[in-house]
């Protein structure tokens, strides 16, 4: 997420570092594996009506191999099973917006730098 993060605000270390550490809750999350490597995480967050996505992340070394699409796929399982609307957030040059919107995200809200999405239950 460098890149994105350079070209939209320019980089600072220490407030990158702040950052992550005030978002990050080990509690929500979980690591992503393929063939035994430990190749990203997601950040998860639910209530009574919703199944928010708050970070996918997978290694740029594994991107490109279906690994994101598979946690994607399995998230929206997960959400439809619960009756649950399924949220995320994506940065509006970031190309992961397609994967989301092939998949039937519809976006419903967008600022400056975000466009807002949300998957409906089946």
């Amino acid at each position: 997420m460098r890149w994105l993060i350079e070209r939209l605000f320019g980089w600072d270390e220490q407030r990158e570092k702040e950052k992550f550490a005030a978002q990050f809750n080990v509690a929500t999350s979980q690591i992503i594996v393929a063939d035994e490597d430990d190749v990203g995480w997601i950040q998860t967050q639910v209530d009574e009506v919703t199944l928010w996505l708050q970070s996918l992340y997978v290694i740029p070394a594994m991107q490109q191999r279906g690994i994101g699409t598979e946690v994607l796929k399995r998230l929206i399982e997960r959400a439809h099973g619960e009756n649950k609307a399924l949220t995320l957030s994506v940065v509006k040059i970031n190309p992961a917006l397609h994967l989301y919107e092939r998949h039937g995200f519809r976006i419903t809200y967008e600022d400056e730098h975000k466009f807002y999405l949300r998957l409906d239950p089946a």
